[in-house]
């Protein structure tokens, strides 16, 4: 009802997704046209003949078999084709947080706006006092705490 929305010069230029096509569908149209075939069949079949011989057991299963095929092969091509949509609209929507969080990191005023991502250690941290050839125990990575006191550091 209201204006189509625009389509921008970024979005058009994006490849279309996979999505299964013309070879899915060739062998659901080749098991629908077999099964066509078997059904028509049968029922010449059950229509000349007033008893059931060899034949008819073979139309009939040959036109269960080929029913089944192209149903499941529908139902097939129909998930595969959603599955298509759904990995493309998560795909976009990924780009569309990872530029949106660039550009938010790009025009952000103070530092407080944005997370900031960890560069070093702090002054305070008794592990950047250490020396890089020097073996860490574990009582230095929980910053000279003790085990009992549950890092309360007011003892």
């Amino acid at each position: 009802s209201g204006p189509p929305p625009r389509s921008t010069m970024a979005e058009s230029s994006r490849p279309q997704p996979h999505q299964p096509g013309a070879v899915s569908l060739f062998f659901v149209a080749k098991a629908g046209v077999f099964a066509a075939g078997f059904w028509v069949w049968l029922l010449i079949l059950v229509l000349r003949t007033d008893a059931a011989t060899g034949t008819h057991v073979l139309a009939a299963t040959g036109a269960i078999t080929t029913t089944l095929v192209g149903v499941v092969l529908g139902a097939r091509m129909a998930l595969q084709r959603s599955a298509a949509i759904r990995h493309a609209e998560t795909k976009k929507l990924l780009v569309d947080i990872s530029w949106n969080a660039f550009t938010a990191a790009g025009n952000a005023e103070s530092s407080g706006k944005v997370v900031p991502f960890p560069s070093s250690a702090s002054e305070d941290d008794p592990s950047t006092l250490r020396h890089s050839g020097d073996r860490v125990t574990v009582f230095d990575r929980s910053g000279g705490r003790d085990r009992g006191n549950n890092g309360d550091r007011r003892r």
